[in-house]
């Protein structure tokens, strides 16, 4: 078996230096490693054969298998490796990516997409034939590198675990490495792996910044240029923006050529629009060099000859890439970086809707571009932007399990055997509210069963490389409207819509469909490609039923059909003239000029966030039958029932999703009602009488104080529980009651417990006996005063000449806190009251408010002795002259507590 050499692949790769120890770190057969090596040094070239030899010398012949975050990675990888060892791809090194394949029996070394390899694992979850998986690129935190950072530990143990034969190395370019050395001790719940760092070869680097000149329109309320509005705005990147770049690309490159003509020059923007932008700008500036375009989008052999390198005597070249250059691939010749410093990345809002956004590129992904320049020798980067928003920019990528979609990520788990990723080593757990959406949306499609695993039907779409939707709309489509014309529709869903011309055609996706099939150039070709690959998937296993029409193209009502199956929760219904309401509850609005407007009924297509608005983009007319029979699983019927005014009111309603079918008026019966009362309880509040908050008020003191096993009666409380104490008069309302006529006090005293409530009127009592005779109110402080209960003394008469309500005195110094039990009482009924009282066991104080025999305040006092000791003195001498008739004796302590006058006394 032909061998790999490693010096003569090595020679001039810094990570050569590393081998060694890399090979004592993976010396046993299950080892697992992490390699920390910034892009360039050669890991992906060297890793692999290391991995290959050290399988070879166990003697264990499976291949050794390496993810790539993308295609044209894998394809670029095979490809110097082939080169390095003078074969060709498809025998010793050979890759395997969606709708293309280049391996043979004797392949050692096979670079797939992530996809690709979590595909394998669902069908051979033992990967028998093979020696070791080598996870590149992990830092960049793609949301399928991710999961099989968790799969494999199942694989591990599956395979022997520390005693078996799988060997799993991670590859990283940042200082993040340990954290995936930790994840990877998991396997054998051991320590971390082991770090293996190489050394950096990067050259010296001249960043320079060339933000956008400042339009006066869009300066800074500062007065400095307000960067951020100059790259972006609300429906993308700014044309303007892109001419910037253009322009700078440009100069920057014609200045380096004049220095060396060997120079080429890497440009990044977010994405593929904006790639075709800036290449026809820069074709017209710089016609002497030759000027490509890098994404994902494009055909296989343009992507390789733009990261091919340039033959001598050829144009000098300027790449316009995505961020598919950034870390995984080596553009050769280039010594000069153009950055937009933007990123597009996938997002999910708060009403479920997903896509991709625009958003300021990380700190360590503007490093990793820079560093594209100084791989061969010094190099340059222009930034197009300012230092300040470099600052300001997040530090790291966002991990895409944060913020995608995960419907193909829940499936891909359930049909694992591990429903939300239960007991696996994730790097980042998936959002609870993301997963929980996307697994909603698999029973809709009949992929997963009650307890979370996938079901034969799950399986079946798990087959399909696409999102399952797509792949549902493929399947159930075929069976109606034939093979061919399913395939056609998905794959214009699957592809960049405005590549495929749904601009030109007015989000229309029928015409955009015909428009399609007339055309030439690389959209067609991408398009036929993945109709034919479909039309392959499907056939595999698809009944006679769907083969029949199966040559049929897709016409205006095949186009519908499929679309409303892929996305049944954006099946819209008009509201108003230019305004939908979708299945999934969110309204939508037609853009200008759309040829959707008129239609009663859309299946749409593509749903983009604008502003706070949502836009319909793309979809096709559809009939109502078609929406009822693509969104079957959406459809409800069922009584709907609220309490409102006091009482219940019901109708029978029948829906698509959100969208309003019928409505009928009925009579609830109590099971319906039952929870509407409960519900409107809760979001409206218990709204408490005057008898019953007295009540609550005294159960409250005495909870607060005491503890169990008073219970707690603040509201947020009593409505958890509002099914427990309250259930009596639930089923009362819920059979017609008025609400109106209940009083909540009588409920409240069911929570009394016992037998301690035998002592409720001793430890906060309603009313208190007075001197005189008489009995007084307490006022209990409120449930939620948090403070009731502390103490609180000393005492408060008027400031000179502070009147109110026709002059009596109030206090006008510093008042008591308002958090204890307070009895209002005429002054003249305390007389000789010297030791102030105090409730539930002598452990809260009263604070007594003491009023004039018009019933209005004198003072407020929490200490009766001090008060008929200082205070008083001036209260008397104030009051006695308005209020002659009543006692206003010298010395308190001896004079008879009375409510009457001197005359009645």
């Amino acid at each position: 078996m032909q061998g790999f050499d490693l010096q003569h692949i090595g020679r001039g790769l810094a990570f050569a230096q590393s081998l060694a120890e890399l090979r004592s770190a993976l010396a046993a057969p299950a080892s697992r490693a992490v390699v920390q090596a910034p892009p360039g040094t050669g890991k992906t070239t060297l890793v692999p054969p290391l991995v290959a030899e050290l399988a070879a010398g166990d003697g264990f012949t499976g291949r050794i298998v390496v993810t790539q975050p993308r295609r044209v990675a894998a394809r670029a990888a095979a490809r110097r490796l082939a080169q390095l060892t003078g074969t060709r791809v498809g025998d010793l090194a050979g890759y395997s990516v969606r709708g293309e394949s280049r391996t043979g029996a004797a392949t050692r070394i096979e670079f797939v997409t992530a996809g690709i390899l979590l595909r394998r694992l669902l069908a051979d979850p033992g990967l028998e034939s093979v020696a070791a998986v080598v996870l590149d690129e992990v830092h960049e935190r793609a949301l399928e590198t991710d999961l099989l950072l968790g799969v494999l530990a199942d694989v591990h143990a599956l395979r022997g675990g520390g005693d078996g034969d799988l060997r799993v190395v991670a590859m990283s370019a940042t200082v993040d490495a340990p954290r995936f050395a930790s994840l990877l001790g998991r396997y054998d719940d051991g320590g971390p792996a082991p770090v293996i760092d190489s050394p950096s070869v990067l050259h010296p680097l001249e960043v320079r910044w060339v933000p956008m000149p400042s339009a006066p329109a869009a300066r800074s309320t500062r007065g400095g240029p307000s960067n951020s509005s100059h790259r972006l705005d609300e429906r993308g990147v700014r044309r303007e923006f892109l001419d910037h770049v253009a322009a700078t690309a440009a100069d920057a490159h014609a200045a380096a050529l004049a220095a060396d003509p060997g120079v080429d020059a890497l440009v990044f923007v977010p994405g593929a629009r904006e790639v075709s932008h800036v290449v026809a700008a820069l074709a017209r500036r710089a016609p002497r060099t030759e000027v490509l375009a890098l994404h994902g989008q494009l055909p296989p052999g343009e992507q390789d000859r733009a990261v091919a390198g340039r033959v001598p005597g050829e144009k000098p070249r300027i790449v316009v890439s995505t961020a598919l250059a950034e870390s995984s691939l080596t553009v050769p010749g280039v010594r000069l970086v153009i950055d937009a410093g933007l990123s597009r990345e996938p997002r999910r809002d708060a009403r479920g809707m997903s896509g991709l956004v625009t958003v300021s590129a990380s700190r360590a992904a503007c490093e990793q571009r820079a560093g594209r320049a100084a791989r061969q020798g010094p190099g340059v980067v222009v930034r197009c932007f300012d230092e300040k928003t470099f600052a300001a920019a997040p530090a790291y990528i966002t991990p895409e399990i944060q913020t995608a979609d995960l419907t193909q990520t829940a499936l891909t788990l359930a049909c694992w055997g591990s429903p939300g990723g239960k007991d696996l080593p994730l790097p980042d757990a998936p959002p609870a509210a993301a997963f929980a959406d996307a697994e909603l949306v698999l029973r809709g499609l009949g992929a997963l069963d009650v307890s979370g695993h996938a079901t034969d039907e799950g399986r079946r779409l798990a087959s399909v490389p696409a999102d399952p939707r797509l792949a549902r709309a493929l399947f159930d489509g075929a069976g109606r409207v034939g093979l061919r014309a399913a395939a056609e529709v998905v794959a214009l869903l699957a592809g960049d819509l405005r590549a495929f011309g749904i601009t030109a055609a007015g989000g229309d996706l029928s015409r955009a469909l015909a428009s399609l099939r007339g055309a030439r150039g690389p959209e067609r070709g991408r398009w036929d490609d993945e109709v034919r690959r479909l039309r392959s998937l499907a056939a595999d296993v698809q009944d006679s039923s769907a083969r029949t029409g199966e040559g049929r193209a897709a016409g205006e009502a095949e186009t519908g059909y499929v679309a409303a199956l892929a996305n049944p929760e954006w099946i819209a219904r008009r509201v108003s003239e230019n305004e939908y309401l979708l299945a999934s509850g969110t309204r939508a609005q037609l853009p200008g000029g759309s040829a959707l407007g008129g239609h009663e009924w859309l299946a749409a297509a593509e749903v983009a966030r604008q502003g706070s608005r949502a836009l319909l983009r793309a979809g096709a007319p559809i009939g109502e039958d078609v929406a009822l029979e693509a969104g079957a699983h959406l459809l409800t019927d069922r009584v709907e029932a609220q309490f409102d005014g006091g009482r219940v009111r019901a109708r029978r309603e029948r829906r698509l999703g959100a969208i309003l079918l019928e409505s009928t008026p009925v009579k609830a019966t109590p099971e319906q009602a039952r929870p509407a009362v409960v519900r409107a309880l809760r979001v409206e509040g218990l709204g408490f009488s005057e008898k019953a908050e007295a009540l609550r008020r005294r159960m409250g003191l005495l909870h607060r104080v005491l503890g169990d096993p008073w219970p707690d009666v603040g509201e947020a409380v009593l409505l958890e529980r509002i099914e427990e104490w309250f259930a009596p008069e639930i089923e009362k309302l819920a059979a017609g009651a008025d609400a109106h006529r209940m009083d909540l006090a009588e409920p409240l005293r069911r929570l009394l417990p016992w037998p301690a409530a035998v002592r409720f009127d001793e430890l906060a009592p309603e009313r208190m006996r007075v001197p005189s005779g008489n009995t007084a109110r307490v006022e209990y402080p409120p449930v939620d005063d948090a403070t009731a209960g502390e103490s609180a003394g000393g005492s408060s008469a008027g400031a000179p000449g502070a009147e109110a309500d026709g002059g009596d005195r109030v206090d006008g110094g510093q008042r008591p806190a308002g958090n204890r039990p307070v009895v209002a009482v005429k002054l003249q009924e305390c007389f000789g009251w010297a030791e102030t009282p105090a409730l539930v066991d002598g452990r809260v104080p009263v604070l007594f408010h003491l009023l004039s025999p018009a019933g209005r305040p004198l003072a407020v006092t929490g200490d009766l002795a001090s008060f008929w000791s200082g205070p008083y003195a001036q209260v008397r001498a104030e009051m006695r002259g308005r209020y002659p008739k009543h006692p206003w004796p010298e010395d308190p302590w001896t004079a008879p507590a009375t409510a009457k006058t001197k005359n009645r006394m």
